[in-house]
């Protein structure tokens, strides 16, 4: 009897051991499962038509997406087109995005008014120009008293930069030179029109712009602010959170994306001159004129950053600087250059 006992019981601790096995096998490794929150099956993508955020353009038109995130259970992946940083940005705050293409200043003014998300990497640097109208005689910041410069909204890049340094040339914003909130289309026809006497914008709006014979090139943003953040790549808390294995996954998609651009540089114009309906002409004249670059790494945009928050809480924008860590998650990109 008591040797019959022994073997019940072993078989019943091996049952359990093989059902404990089995479920481990059937796990798939990269599978975004409900022990690490709610199944992710839809992901939300953000970015603006500029060539900046190229690589989420080329990303989803070649399927990299949903190609790469398949395996971790995401099974669309839908993008949302936005004019400028600042609608971009509350509609991560309504909880409507996961993943932001977007600049790095109006990220600051959305976190400092509570939105749970981090910076994980970089997406270029510069890339914006001051263009004027063909018959100004620019001499200097101090030149442009008395005009109508129009920019993206306030809280943007753009609106940082231009205002930071025309404050740094004893030029005083919306005093002696007026500057107008506007989206890319709308300043680009303001200017073809001639309603605004200048335009500080990202790329490729200047090249439009100059290709119409409409405006002249004065500055590039590197030279108001050297080697800046302009765009980065933004993911919300929730998702670092509940799912880093498909954060990892959308920053190695990023990267891919990245370098791709950069060694098929024709393609990729003619992918964005499709996607975006801009003339194919006018994407090739950016990519040659410009000062940006694309860039990944989040830790050499560290302090730019940073140093944006003490500029916007100068210029009144958002009420306390904000720091490092509650702007940034550098995890993810150190833990892929290492792996």
């Amino acid at each position: 009897m008591k040797s019959w006992k022994i073997a019940a019981t072993a078989l019943i601790a091996f049952a359990l051991i093989f059902v404990v096995f089995s479920a481990g096998c059937t796990q798939s490794s990269g599978s975004s499962s409900a022990a690490n929150g709610t199944p992710v099956t839809t992901l939300r993508i953000g970015y603006q038509p500029s060539t900046h955020q190229m690589a989420e353009i080329t990303a989803m038109n070649k399927g990299w997406w949903e190609q790469d995130l398949a395996p971790y259970g995401v099974k669309n992946v839908t993008t949302t087109v936005f004019p400028t940083g600042a609608p971009e940005m509350q509609a991560m705050l309504a909880g409507d995005l996961d993943v932001a293409y977007v600049g790095a200043a109006p990220v600051l003014s959305a976190v400092s008014t509570g939105l749970d998300a981090k910076i994980i990497a970089g997406v270029n640097t510069q890339g914006s120009d001051l263009v004027v109208r063909n018959d100004l005689d620019y001499k200097g910041p101090e030149s442009l008293k008395g005009l109508k410069i129009a920019t993206f909204q306030v809280g943007t890049i753009q609106d940082t930069i231009l205002r930071n340094w025309l404050q740094a040339h004893n030029v005083t914003p919306d005093k002696d030179v007026t500057i107008v909130g506007m989206g890319p289309g709308d300043a680009v026809t303001a200017m073809v029109a001639g309603k605004v006497d200048g335009v500080f914008l990202p790329h490729p709006s200047p090249a439009v712009i100059i290709d119409q014979g409409k405006g002249k090139t004065v500055v590039q943003s590197g030279e108001m602010y050297p080697n800046h953040t302009c765009c980065v790549l933004v993911v919300s808390g929730k998702l670092i959170r509940e799912h880093p294995e498909i954060v990892t996954q959308i920053l190695k998609t990023h990267e891919k994306a990245v370098a791709w651009n950069e060694a098929h540089l024709e393609e990729a114009a003619e992918i964005y001159s499709k996607s975006t309906g801009t003339k194919l002409s006018d994407v090739q004249d950016s990519l040659k004129e410009w000062d940006g670059k694309w860039a990944t790494d989040p830790n050499v945009i560290v302090d730019s950053v940073v140093d944006y928050a003490t500029i916007q809480y100068n210029l009144g924008y958002i009420t306390t600087p904000l720091t490092k860590d509650q702007l940034f998650d550098l995890s993810f990109y150190n833990k892929t250059v290492t792996a």
